[in-house]
């Protein structure tokens, strides 16, 4: 039976290789004829947009492994059954889920490298794919939140801004309230804050700061100041892209410290970090699905399972949009919104195993 291994879990992943091959050109043609004017207005570098691409194809094929992975495993699949091969193979005694197994291990395969891209090479991708077209194909619009920016930096202590620009790393009318326990005991503030990267420090324009005491407040005035924070300011106003550009590690420590802080963003940011798990999960489940479909020979043909894989591909991404949408902009948990189309298509696919070993 290696012999049969080896067959199968070639002509997995030759068969998802080469439908990446097909279809990520097509993605690239379509993003770039509806970018083409804004590239040419904009006078864009010949080098910047062939990095946007190459960015774009690790961002596109991340995006949509699973259903190039489906709808390739139901193409030689199917091949396979018209063939008459998945009957001559069963025939000769073996079960159904022996069948199945060199089918889990290309899975593996694809699903170690798609982890591995998804961890680390696409949050790279990512950053230079979103700040491409906020640089040039976005023009004047914001990328992060930059009114009434209210954020908590530590326990007991809580920094505002009324505008931020980022191009400048400034912000207008600065508060800084520290509080110990429920008792404010001081508090700054400034016209204008401005964060100098060369040396960290921050420079504050028309400074104040009240001491709060038992037995009165003492009060501190400098027309300027430069002095240093424990923040950045780009921290405490995160790009809307920022979950996507972090490493799964980073990721972590930064949904940890926007939790500290009180970010609004939590659910958005966890429904990314889940989401790196659930996909190469997907792509297993999906695997036992598209077997299940196509290993029956039918009378309509490949036609026949690549239109039902199709249906069954577009009802997941529909699912995962949904529940994602759902988490982000709700309290629904992202843990159970992202992981729900997983349990649901798993569902189905055990009772679609089920029939096909009949």
């Amino acid at each position: 039976m290696k012999i049969l291994d080896w067959y199968i879990v070639k002509r997995y992943i030759g068969t998802f290789i080469t439908m990446l091959a097909l279809f990520v050109p097509i993605g690239i043609i379509v993003n770039l004829a509806e970018k083409i004017d804004k590239i040419l207005l904009n006078e864009v570098p010949f080098s910047e947009v062939a990095l946007y691409y190459l960015n774009f194809t690790i961002y596109f094929a991340n995006l949509l492994f699973p259903l190039f992975l489906f709808l390739s495993v139901i193409w030689f699949t199917s091949k396979l059954a018209n063939n008459t091969e998945v009957i001559a193979f069963l025939s000769s005694g073996v079960s159904f889920t022996r069948f199945l197994r060199p089918y889990l291990i290309g899975a593996t395969v694809v699903c170690i490298g798609a982890f591995v891209l998804g961890t680390y090479l696409a949050p790279r991708a990512n950053k230079g794919y979103n700040e491409f077209i906020f640089e040039y194909l976005k023009k004047g619009k914001k990328d992060r939140e930059t009114q009434d920016v209210y954020r908590q930096i530590d326990e007991g202590d809580y920094i505002y801004v009324s505008n931020f620009t980022p191009s400048t790393k400034t912000g207008s009318n600065f508060t800084w309230e520290h509080f110990e326990g429920n008792t404010m005991t001081y508090k700054m503030s400034a016209s204008r804050i401005k964060f100098n990267p060369k040396d960290t420090t921050y420079t504050l324009n028309k400074f104040k700061m009240r001491e709060i005491g038992p037995y009165g407040d003492i009060l501190h005035s400098k027309t300027k100041l430069d002095t240093v924070f424990n923040f950045d300011i780009d921290d405490l106003t995160p790009v809307e892209y920022i979950a996507e550009t972090l490493n799964t590690p980073e990721l972590k420590e930064f949904i940890a410290k926007e939790r500290s802080r009180g970010s609004s963003y939590i659910s958005r940011y966890e429904v990314t970090l889940q989401k790196r798990y659930s996909l190469p999960v997907a792509a297993y489940i999906l695997t036992i699905i598209a077997v299940a479909v196509s290993a029956m020979k039918r009378r309509g043909g490949m036609g026949i399972n690549l239109a039902f894989g199709i249906i069954l591909a577009f009802i997941f991404i529909f699912f995962d949009k949904v529940f994602g949408t759902l988490a982000e902009q709700s309290d629904f948990p992202p843990l159970i919104a992202v992981w729900t189309p997983n349990i649901l298509f798993a569902i189905l696919a055990a009772y679609l195993l089920k029939n096909a070993k009949r």
